[in-house]
């Protein structure tokens, strides 16, 4: 006997034997008798069938006039329509039926007919449970996801200021001749790691703005004096430390122009000379090499650290990542590196990592060469 929860089938037909017969068939299902189009509209909003049998020979309203605006219906895109008859069938096929019958065929048939639509209204009701389930799932994390933007957005804007000031503050007591020189070692590396605590902050930011696509770049034209003054800026960025390595930077002359955001790639040189700083020891060599590639220009950033482990690489770009070999127990996000490829990518170029544990790496990322309709005095500065 069917129950509440069993499939419903509708009988659409002058002869409510048709439905009596085809019940014994059909013991899971509910099979209801439906006499005429007009209590078909009615019954199958109060409660929609998974399979409608239309009967030809139904009176009233003819079902090929009825069947478009069922379909039209919300709550029946799930159900199957199986026109049954021996004339007028054309006339429900071109209405919507999704299969014709006769309706000489025994009534077994037609029951196996109508259980492999009742299949099919299951496979439906099941696919649309689980895009009903996935859609409450990505309701949900982009409620999360906008929730954590906004955490982010005002915690990055809270902290700025106030270390911005230490920051400050630092400096200028660094510079006080009444500080003892012991005293004043100890005020760098305060003022190195809350630089380092401002840099976190920022690139937590900006890798959220560009992931939302809301960081618009201001790009320049910008020559190979620009690469190297940029360089000198980024350098100026990272600190102290920078102090106890070798650094060398070489700028090829007369590079071709690249279009870039000069505060935006003052920020990923910075970052990434950082990265080979904490990847180096004191006395170490961190080299920045310009050069001109066949459509690019190539920046390079190598040190002769410890190197990196190569199940470390394929992560490493990713938030919330860094190699597990560093020389320093400082803690760190991984928002660097990743914001490094999300603003290179933005530029239009790549990024990646080259390294051998104890011979060091090299970080190699590449903006595409400036097109003559990048600026408006393009074609004037080439010639």
């Amino acid at each position: 006997m069917a129950s509440v929860d069993s499939p419903v089938v509708f009988v659409v037909s002058r002869d409510r034997s048709r439905a009596s017969l085809l019940a014994p068939a059909l013991p899971f299902a509910e099979v209801i008798y439906i006499s005429d189009a007009e209590t078909l509209l009615r019954e199958a909003h109060v409660r929609p069938p998974q399979v409608a049998l239309l009967y030809t020979d139904t009176p009233g309203v003819p079902l090929a006039q009825v069947l478009p605006l069922l379909r039209q219906r919300a709550e029946l895109a799930g159900t199957h329509w199986l026109a049954v008859g021996t004339q007028g069938l054309g006339a429900l096929l071109v209405a919507g039926a999704d299969a014709l019958i006769s309706d000489t065929t025994p009534v077994d048939a037609i029951a196996t007919q109508v259980k492999t639509m009742l299949g099919r209204a299951q496979q439906y009701h099941d696919t649309q449970e689980r895009v009903a389930q996935l859609q409450r799932r990505m309701d949900t994390w982009e409620h999360e996801e906008r929730i954590r933007d906004q955490l982010v957005h005002m915690l990055v804007h809270d902290l700025k200021n106030p270390i911005a000031a230490v920051m400050g503050l630092l400096e200028v007591v660094e510079d006080d001749t009444r500080v003892p020189d012991d005293s004043r070692d100890l005020i760098k590396v305060a003022r190195d790691e809350t630089q380092h605590l401002l840099h976190l902050a920022v690139n937590m930011l900006d890798v959220r703005k560009i992931q939302a696509g809301k960081m618009n770049l201001r790009r320049e034209l910008m020559f190979s004096p620009m690469f190297l003054e940029v360089i000198e800026l980024s350098r100026g960025d990272v600190g102290s430390g920078l102090r106890d390595r070798h650094v060398r930077v070489e700028v090829e002359p007369g590079l071709s122009p690249a279009s870039a955001d000069p505060e935006i790639l003052r920020r990923v040189m910075a970052n990434l000379i950082s990265n080979a700083m904490k990847h180096t020891t004191t006395g170490g060599v961190i080299t920045m090499i310009v050069r001109q590639g066949k459509e690019d220009v190539q920046f390079l950033i190598r040190d002769d650290g410890e190197g990196i482990p190569a199940d470390d690489i394929p992560n490493l770009f990713a938030a919330f990542e860094q190699s597990r070999l560093t020389l320093h127990g400082r803690f760190d996000t991984g928002m660097g590196l990743a914001f490094c490829k999300l603003a290179i990518e933005e530029h239009g170029g790549t990024i990646f990592v080259e390294s051998e544990r104890g011979k060091g790496a090299t970080f190699t990322f590449t903006l595409p060469l400036a097109q003559d309709g990048d600026d408006e005095d393009f074609a004037e500065l080439l010639n």
